[in-house]
């Protein structure tokens, strides 16, 4: 397949650009990098790169005219809870006006090429859901949107807008919400690369409020592969909730990250008092759960790895790529 991407170079993006690579398939990447700009897909024959922003509409279509992929996946968008509290304009400007710049010309590019095999494939997340009870049942494709912060509140509205596009205008789409994410590549400021780097520093662990609060959580490589059986299967104007049935408090995953220190190190369990109880997120959302039963019956998908060895793996990435994050966090 010829696959355009936009926030390629971000961490799910950049883990879906090379699992996507190593399928032989090719993809033209386009990311304003704001995050990252150390792209290790940059060489690779069947990989293209423009530095653009998704809320230029002309210069989106321009390369979808040229490149003339078989689906659109986007990925570009602003993620970080915390800033969306402190400053929600952005989240805005991206995921929700970049998302109708992009809905606009995968529309008009559509209407030009009406490829049976072209879909509009939109990452979203769980957190559009809102907030679940210990008791309450899990996420479904049914689940009635409930956003509780400004960033789940615009990829809430950059979702409705996709499924507009298509009711509207007939345009063929899919969409994905997936739980919480780690592995490779991810932002020191989410919570596992955080505690990770935390813990190779010998600096204090924040721990949000109780740190009951619970997660679903996925290693990233499992994530990317559903969306690349999605695409390959050719599935269109569906939606599927993504997850490995890992439900975790945040207290847990920390405390692993810790057990994993204290056995790469060779401490007894001096990583435990590195943890640090902070007061707690404004309108921190207790509990997310994804059932994938659909998926998983629907395109025959499970998840691949363990928790415990993908945390293991996740955590020897950070070890062995200490430039990477260092450049960042300076």
């Amino acid at each position: 397949m010829k696959i355009l991407i936009t926030g390629g170079s971000g961490f799910i993006g950049t883990n879906f650009v090379t699992e996507a690579l190593k399928k032989n398939h090719i993809v033209y990447n386009i990311d304003n990098l704001s995050l990252f700009s150390n792209d290790p897909n940059l060489s690779h024959p069947n990989y293209f790169f423009s530095k653009l922003d998704i809320k230029q509409e002309n210069d989106v279509f321009e390369i979808l005219d040229s490149f003339v992929p078989d689906k659109v996946i986007n990925m570009a968008a602003e993620s970080h809870v915390d800033k969306s509290i402190s400053c929600p304009e952005i989240f805005l400007k991206t995921n929700v006006l970049g998302t109708y710049n992009l809905l606009q010309a995968s529309l008009k590019f559509w209407n030009k090429t009406k490829n049976n095999f072209f879909c509009f494939h939109h990452v979203s997340t769980d957190e559009v859901f809102g907030s679940l009870s210990k008791n309450d049942q899990a996420f479904s494709e049914f689940s009635n949107y409930k956003p509780n912060s400004p960033y789940s509140a615009s990829k809430a509205a950059s979702d409705h807008l996709v499924r507009s596009w298509h009711k509207t205008y007939g345009l063929p789409i899919s969409v994905t919400h997936c739980g919480n994410n780690f592995g490779p590549f991810q932002s020191p400021e989410k919570l596992i690369p955080l505690t990770i780097i935390k813990c190779l520093n010998n600096n204090k662990i924040p721990v949000y409020g109780n740190g009951k609060n619970i997660r679903d959580w996925i290693f990233v490589k499992d994530h990317v592969g559903a969306l690349l059986k999605i695409m390959e299967k050719n599935i269109v104007n569906k939606n599927y909730v993504i997850g490995s049935r890992n439900e975790k408090t945040n207290i847990q995953v920390i405390k692993l990250i810790c057990d994993v220190s204290n056995e790469y190190f060779n401490k007894k369990n001096e990583y435990y008092n590195l943890v640090t109880y902070v007061d707690d997120r404004l309108g921190h959302d207790h509990r997310y759960s994804i059932n994938p039963e659909l998926i998983e019956n629907e395109i025959d998908w499970e998840p691949k790895k363990d928790f415990v060895n993908s945390i293991k793996e996740t955590f020897m990435w950070y070890l062995k790529n200490k430039n990477w994050w260092k450049n960042l966090i300076n």
